[in-house]
């Protein structure tokens, strides 16, 4: 199993903060010095805009060929749940430079606790995963109703990744399991603030958490008991808030590779961001 480990964007303009891996560092910038630290990233502003395909062919310029990038979603295709046929053609063809360079994760299809499990959301599930048929497709479901065994059997049969999540434990959530559809594994984390999860005014404040060491390891059980039965497995830190991810991640790292889980760590370099992943 190969695990790819990175953050949910990169564009955190809290990282600037002194010691941390953005400090002294051009905006411009923040991705070729994301790929020293990481080998996966989650793709956040196709959500609110699809970009373009020189916009992509920037992303795997800057990366340099080191960062696997899955792309979420716009929200026509999640929140809206009214795309027409050229939203699906924009999603589908902007990312090709990602997919010429080799560096094309799963599509995420973010969908809000508000979409629970009903006969009208089950059949438009099914048509889109139609529409992304050929395309690995991860599938989050916020609400408790689709955390069943029957719901990760039928995404299975249509080739859909379950993505598994670790939320705060503030009810009506699915449980914080790593679950298995296909041979590629999804596993969120979202921190556990119970107190801004749904009174928060920002995803900001609803990620503000850090993981203690404990928490990280028993996360990287987890992912040793599901080690045989995945090929790759993206592990995305939401909590990017205050630099919480760069604290968690390399604990997570540390966890797996005691657990009999080899990860690897980019090699930061020799430019002024060495060493500044904590």
């Amino acid at each position: 199993m190969r695990v790819y480990i990175g953050c949910g964007g990169y564009s955190n303009d809290d990282w600037t903060e002194q010691g941390l891996i953005y400090g002294g560092v051009r905006k411009d910038d923040y991705l070729a010095t994301y790929a020293r630290h990481f080998d996966a990233v989650e793709l956040n502003s196709s959500f609110y805009a699809i970009p373009g395909l020189k916009a992509f062919e920037g992303m795997a310029r800057k990366s340099g060929g080191r960062v696997r990038f899955t792309v979420k979603l716009h929200r026509v295709f999640t929140h809206d749940r009214a795309p027409t046929d050229a939203d699906f053609d924009r999603m589908l063809q902007s990312p090709e430079p990602l997919r010429e360079a080799g560096v094309m994760g799963p599509y995420l299809a973010q969908f809000p606790f508000s979409f629970h499990r009903t006969p009208t959301n089950r059949r438009y599930l099914g048509q889109l995963a139609e529409r992304f048929a050929g395309h690995e497709l991860a599938v989050e479901m916020r609400h408790e109703g689709w955390d069943r065994p029957e719901v990760r059997e039928g995404m299975a049969e249509r080739g859909l990744i379950w993505v598994s999540p670790d939320y705060p434990p503030a009810g009506g959530l699915p449980e914080p399991q790593l679950h298995v559809t296909g041979d590629v594994g999804y596993l969120r984390l979202h921190g556990r603030n119970t107190g801004s999860w749904w009174e928060g005014q920002s995803a900001a404040e609803r990620h503000d958490y850090r993981y203690t060491r404990a928490e990280m390891d028993e996360w990287a059980q987890k992912i040793a008991l599901a080690a045989d039965d995945l090929s790759e497995l993206y592990v995305l830190f939401e909590n990017t808030t205050k630099g919480h991810a760069l604290h968690n991640i390399p604990q997570l790292r540390e966890a797996l590779n005691a657990h009999g889980v080899p990860v690897q760590t980019p090699d930061p370099g020799h430019g002024p961001e060495q060493g500044r992943l904590l």
